[in-house]
Parts: C-alpha cells; structure tokens; sequence
C-alpha cells in the first residue's frame, strides 16, 4: 500500500469520529484551543489540549533538549474502539500554544493505547504503545514501537517490539549503566478489578539499544502493576507501582535493575489508577497521584474514585511525602464546567531545562490538561484529599502520619 494511501485511510478512519469535536459542549470546546494561561491557582501555568475526538486519555510528556515539549495520548470514541489512535501535540521552546494534535499512529481494526516515549542517547525518539483488536480484552495486547530521527516530526512503520501478546505498560524507560530499563507487566486477561491481582510486573532489559530484551520478574508483584522506575544514585533504583487493591502506592528498589525487593506499601494512597513521578535536577521527588484509596480490603481488586488529583513532594528519597497539593478537587476548586463524576487521572511528569515541573494528565476523559509551576509552589498549597464522609468513602494521604509522627505543614 502507497504512502498516500495509507494516509487516505487513516484520515477516513477517524472522519466520523472528528465530527463529534464540534457536539462537544461549547464551554469544552472553547477551554481545549491548547493556549498556555495564568492557572487559578496561582503560580502556575495551564493550557488544555486542542481536540480531534471526544475521548482523550493517558497522557504522556517528553521534553527535548532544544527546550520543546511533546504530549503523547491516546484519542478516539470509547477506549478500546475501532480507530483508536495515538496523537501527538507539541509545546515548541519559547511558545504559549500546543499545537493542534497529529496522528502519530492509527490501525483500522485497531485500539492503540498508552504511549510511552523515550529519548534514545542516540537523539532519536522512540515511541511505544499497545495495541489491541478493537473491542478485545488486554491479554490479547502488543506492543508497537515507532522510531523518529527528526525529533518527532516523522515516525517509522511501527513494529511489534515483544512477540508474547498480554504485555502491557505506561511508565518510562530508564537508562541504567548503559541498559535500557522498561517497566511493563503481563495483564491476566480480565478488567481491572476482575482477575486484576494476578496482573504481575516486569522489567525488560536491553543491553543492544532495543535489539533484543530480557526479561526480569518482580517478585510478589501480584496487582502490583504500572511499574514508574527512578534512579537515585549510580547504584540505586526506586520504583513505584498501581495497586488493584486501591490501598497505597507500592514501591521497591534494585541495584542491578533485574533483581528487586518485594514491593511494599509506601506512605501515599492508591485507588488503582495511574501514577507518576520523577527525580528533580536537585535529586527530590515529585509524585503526582490521585489522593484516594478505597476502604483497605486487602487481596481484593477494588477501585476509588478519580475526582481529586495531587502532587506530593520528597526530600529523602521518597521516604516521606511532607508537602501535598491538589491540583484537581472539587471540594476546594468550583468546576470551570457542569458535570456530574468527574474524572482526573493518568498523569505524566517531568521537569524541562528551565527547571519548571511540567505535567499533563486526563481532564474529564475529554481532553488532556496541562500544568507547569516551580518546585516551591507545591510547597505553598494545601490539600483536602476525598473525605471519608462522601459516597466513595474515600481515605487520603492527610490521614497518614509521616515517619516524623507530624502532620505535613501543609495540610488542613
């Protein structure tokens, strides 16, 4: 098949799909024209990604060396439907607008899901993402990589980069003495509450640039999934993990990056989605995560609500989490929109050249919103966390005590 008409069917693919943007409400419309803007919550800056379809999720940030940010997620009618594809838009250095998102990968037939990107020492991008029957369940999924030699303006035919079928992944890849380490885990085929505490963790190694991978097990891993690795130091790892248990954020740590402790819970809350976080230049931690967990029933896949979205702070390694602040909660935020569960989720971090922390997350399933402030602001905000009052019988992080036996300053 021709180039042009490779292109031709892609762009008919989502024909159908693209004319929903303009049902959107108005408000929504309006808000997503990707303009970098003063937050309401001041300090910060914030834009909202333009849009093609009416279902964004998952998004996934990487910033160049010439000072430009790219914004990977995935974008169709419903998750897992015909045509889902992954976009990208791009914050060049120096602008106040992300463009308007391109299709970097688009399959009829297809659901393409979770986009991690990753700067090879090389220069080059590589791009990796599942990838899935329309319709079928996560143990049928394959992981796509694509190659960009031009900073992400162009992208090679994507290829199957792991044969096995039923691997999935979301976090970043970690370059370790000379190794590529990619954090995955292998989906037990059921949703995930159902089957989901068999859902068990890995580390694919590469010492050839991506040539060949092998493959490490997280011992005790079981529901423990979405694997963020960090390097501390030349000698030590620290990663985090997704608990199907909705009941903390999970973290072990590695010497080698092949033979890991036993993950074990850590002092920040969990409500099985998505988490990120990243060492800053001056070696602290961010995490961004959404501040809820549901009532503790361990060895029970259970699921919290997505409504509040916060980012913690640590000096120590991680150890301890002293500065919490929300960036979403209704409780303190009015909505800009009218909607009844909303939902914040699947956040991506990092910190570009200037030493701003830059992160973009899933705004309503909608679009995806972007955020950017200075490492101090997080320490001059507060969080509220869900309430044990509400419907989700939510608890947070504020309820925890840091190994100090002192509450967080910040916290109410």
């Amino acid at each position: 098949m021709s180039k042009k008409i490779l292109r031709l069917a892609i762009l008919c693919s989502l024909a159908a799909a693209s004319c929903f943007a303009t049902d959107l409400p108005k408000t929504v419309y309006q808000l997503a024209d990707g303009i970098v803007r003063p937050s309401r919550l001041k300090g910060a800056q914030e834009a909202y990604m333009p849009l093609i379809v009416n279902s964004n999720h998952a998004a996934n940030l990487l910033a160049l060396p010439n000072g430009d940010l790219l914004c990977f997620w995935y974008a169709g009618i419903y998750e897992r439907g015909d045509g889902e594809s992954i976009v990208m838009s791009r914050l060049d250095h120096g602008s106040k607008q992300w463009t308007r998102p391109v299709i970097v990968s688009n399959h009829p037939g297809w659901a393409n899901q979770n986009p991690v990107a990753f700067l090879a020492p090389d220069g080059r991008i590589w791009l990796f993402h599942t990838t899935q029957l329309a319709g079928h369940s996560q143990k049928n999924d394959l992981v796509w990589a694509l190659i960009s030699a031009d900073q992400g303006h162009t992208w090679s035919t994507p290829q199957t980069t792991f044969p096995n079928p039923g691997m999935y992944l979301r976090q970043p890849l970690v370059i370790f003495h000379g190794q590529w380490l990619f954090p995955v885990y292998h989906s037990a085929g059921g949703s995930i509450t159902s089957n989901a505490q068999n859902d068990v963790s890995y580390v694919e190694i590469s010492k050839d640039s991506g040539k060949t991978w092998k493959e490490c097990e997280i011992p005790d891993s079981g529901g423990e999934v979405q694997m963020n690795i960090i390097r501390l130091s030349e000698d030590r790892l620290i990663a985090f993990f997704r608990s199907r248990y909705a009941d903390w954020i999970y973290q072990s740590e590695s010497a080698d990056g092949c033979q890991w402790s036993a993950p074990v819970a850590a002092k920040l809350p969990n409500n099985n989605a998505s988490i990120q976080a990243v060492r800053l230049a001056d070696g602290h931690l961010v995490m961004v995560f959404n501040n809820a967990q549901a009532t503790l029933e361990r060895g029970k896949a259970q699921t919290a609500a997505r409504r509040i979205l916060s980012v913690a702070l640590s000096i120590d390694g991680g150890k301890t989490w002293p500065w919490i602040r929300d960036l979403e909660n209704q409780e303190t935020q009015p909505s800009l929109l009218p909607l009844e569960d909303p939902e914040y989720s699947y956040p991506s971090v990092t910190q570009s050249k200037d030493g701003m922390i830059q992160v973009a997350y899933t705004f309503r399933r909608e679009t995806i919103k972007y955020m950017a402030f200075p490492e101090e602001w997080i320490k001059h905000g507060t969080t509220e966390g869900g309430k044990t009052s509400d419907i989700h019988s939510e608890n947070v992080a504020l309820l925890e005590l840091p190994q100090t036996g002192a509450y967080p300053a910040n916290l109410h």
